[in-house]
């Protein structure tokens, strides 16, 4: 499959918000589960230039948010859409965003942040070179949750 990215548009952030819902313990990731986190989202000012539409047979497959937290890091937050997750898809789809990170920002470190719970992100983004480098808790969706934040340090070879 061969991803595109593109800025995200007003429509396509609406679609993800609105029609966008995960299965069990995974609807902590629905943007309709956190007031904030879904006007964030859905307002094009706050998004700017940094959220990124994936698309595949112009279909929209997935989004990206980078921020650049200094010269050298780039921190990133992601979405697939529901249907496509915990299917084995996770991978390729990572790897065309740390690939598109990496020809578009050139960073030495790329970090983010997963909900504790979720194993199965983790274990992706172990096998794709990301490391924990610490823990922390933060209020969303109604509660406070344990998340883990990740680093990758320089792509490493045969991810």
């Amino acid at each position: 499959m061969t991803y595109h990215f593109s800025i995200l548009t007003q429509s396509q952030a609406e679609t993800i918000a609105y029609t966008w819902h995960y299965d069990g313990a995974y609807a902590f990731y629905d943007l309709e589960a956190d007031a904030d986190d879904l006007a964030e989202f859905l307002d094009a000012n706050q998004r700017g230039q940094s959220v990124f539409a994936i698309t595949s047979d112009s279909e929209l497959i997935g989004f990206v948010s980078i921020s650049q937290t200094d010269a050298l890091t780039v921190d990133i937050g992601l979405g697939m859409r529901p249907d496509l997750t915990g299917n084995g898809n996770g991978r390729a789809f990572l790897i065309s965003i740390l690939d598109f990170i990496e020809t578009t920002y050139a960073p030495r470190r790329i970090t983010l942040a997963v909900a504790a719970f979720n194993e199965r992100a983790l274990r992706l983004y172990e096998a794709c070179g990301f490391r924990q480098s610490g823990a922390f808790q933060q209020p969303t969706n109604g509660s406070v949750y344990d998340f883990v934040r990740m680093e990758r340090k320089e792509s490493p070879q045969n991810v």
